[in-house]
């Protein structure tokens, strides 16, 4: 099989769609209103009637073309330039807890001193 016709395999870009969506092929075929077996020949089609491919799109949220142009390694690069550029923001996750911390403390500080008046008061 050529890598050509490979890429173009329309029912191959939507099964790996749903998954990505974490969707169930059963799941697919409620929203659809067609049966499981239905849709693993769907998926098995190399091409499919633009009306399908809307309606196919529309379930899983994204577009028509979304499905078309689907590449998996476009996904992957966008994703990984996702994760770099999260690193280039210097987002320290363990600032984050220990502000956590703090703003938690500062609030346990706060309860502490409220009931010490309280029981002052008696």
């Amino acid at each position: 099989m050529s890598t050509a016709t490979k890429t173009s395999h329309i029912g191959r870009k939507i099964s790996r769609i749903r998954e990505l969506r974490g969707m169930k092929q059963e799941a697919l075929a409620a929203e659809l209103g067609i049966s499981q077996q239905s849709v693993s020949s769907l998926e098995q089609s190399e091409h499919i009637e633009d009306e399908k491919l809307e309606r196919v799109a529309k379930v899983l949220g994204v577009s028509k073309e979304a499905i078309e142009n689907f590449n998996e390694d476009t996904i992957f690069n966008n994703i990984n330039n996702f994760h770099d550029n999260s690193i280039q923001n210097n987002f320290n996750p363990v600032e984050k807890v220990i502000e956590l911390y703090e703003r938690l403390l500062e609030a346990e500080k706060e309860k502490n001193a409220y009931l010490e008046k309280l029981l002052d008061k008696k």
